[in-house]
């Protein structure tokens, strides 16, 4: 397979099947987003504040933002809800990658030292922590106990799928089904946050919320699946970031999965003592280019699958251009999928 793209910077790229890509629609309110989230820099101590700001520099494309304000302006209006729903979750997120950071010892993210490596790991945690805290804090101004719970259990969530992950390291027991169950947590529920939080403070009933909180489940989800596929088979000069961290790391990804149900009792048993030795391993040399291929394009097709779930998910949307964007995106990602398989 050939390398997969960047997957971040992709995402505020310009879609092959349309003129612009779905962000584009709510730049305006993604640079309101963005200055808010500087913004929150000089809530921190002076002597903090520089950290932060490198952190809040050198963090995503704000996909979360731009999903709960897709989802307000499907459903009737971008509100400042909306948008301080994106800054909430964006600040979830940037604490996650600063955990992630350090237990990965990643060395590099969006082509920048990580917090880890310029300022090593206890500095690095307490960072983290404190954009936790600082999140949960803003969700407060709702002045909702829902909005509040609903907040909290999608940080929860994040941290209880980041456990179970380092947990189940080096575990060659861990099934598919255990491998879903911790990215669901850890990246599916901040994708399903924004969108399910944005139907809730549109007014929207709890069906609906649900519904719209699935959208985002699966393609938090498949995204996820996405960025395993990219720790193989990408480039980190085109990334960005370290890769090839997650089978040294002892993390048995969807494509590993697939490998390993496939491969011989001989092959299987190679890989898992490579595994469990942490010696380098040429999987395509293990068991095959044509074997390592299935197993790299049965993980896309799952992905694939679900980004057809989320389409069906959006039928409880009437037709917007908002709604057109929130498709466009399944098809967006479906086309690096696809692009994969070439």
């Amino acid at each position: 397979m050939d390398s997969f793209p960047d997957a971040m910077a992709t995402f505020t790229a310009t879609s092959p099947n349309n003129d612009q890509f779905p962000f584009e629609l709510v730049r305006p309110d993604l640079e309101k987003v963005e200055t808010a989230i500087r913004a929150q820099v000089r809530d921190f101590d002076s002597a903090v504040e520089p950290y932060i700001a490198y952190i809040c520099n050198t963090s995503g494309k704000r996909i979360r933002p731009a999903l709960a304000i897709l989802i307000g302006g499907a459903v009737g209006e971008v509100t400042e809800d909306h948008r301080k729903i994106g800054v909430i979750l964006e600040l979830i997120h940037m604490a996650t990658l600063v955990h992630d950071d350090i237990i990965d010892g990643a060395i590099a993210r969006r082509s920048m030292p990580t917090a880890n490596a310029k300022w090593g790991n206890a500095l690095a945690v307490l960072l983290g922590d404190a954009l936790f805290s600082h999140a949960l804090t803003l969700a407060t101004d709702f002045n909702s106990i829902d909005i509040c719970r609903k907040v909290g259990q999608a940080a929860r969530e994040v941290c209880q799928g980041e456990i179970i992950q380092t947990q189940r390291r080096f575990d060659l027991t861990l099934s598919k089904e255990d491998y879903f169950r911790v990215i669901e947590m850890k990246t599916g529920a901040l994708f399903a946050a924004a969108t399910g939080l944005a139907a809730a403070v549109s007014g929207l009933d709890e069906n609906a919320e649900k519904t719209l909180a699935s959208y985002g489940m699966k393609l938090g989800t498949a995204y996820q699946i996405y960025d395993d596929c990219l720790d193989l088979v990408g480039s980190e000069e085109i990334v960005g970031k370290t890769l090839g961290t997650d089978l040294a790391k002892g993390k048995l990804t969807l494509p590993i999965l697939n490998l390993l149900e496939a491969a011989s009792e001989e092959q299987r048993q190679k890989i898992n003592n490579r595994i469990l030795e942490q010696k380098e391993i040429d999987l395509p040399d293990l068991v095959g280019p044509g074997a390592y291929d299935l197993a790299l394009e049965g993980a896309v097709g799952t992905a694939l699958e679900l980004l057809e779930g989320c389409r069906q998910d959006l039928d409880v949307l009437v037709s917007s251009e908002y709604k057109d964007a929130l498709l466009q995106i399944t098809y967006f990602l479906e086309n690096l999928l696809q692009q994969s398989r070439k």
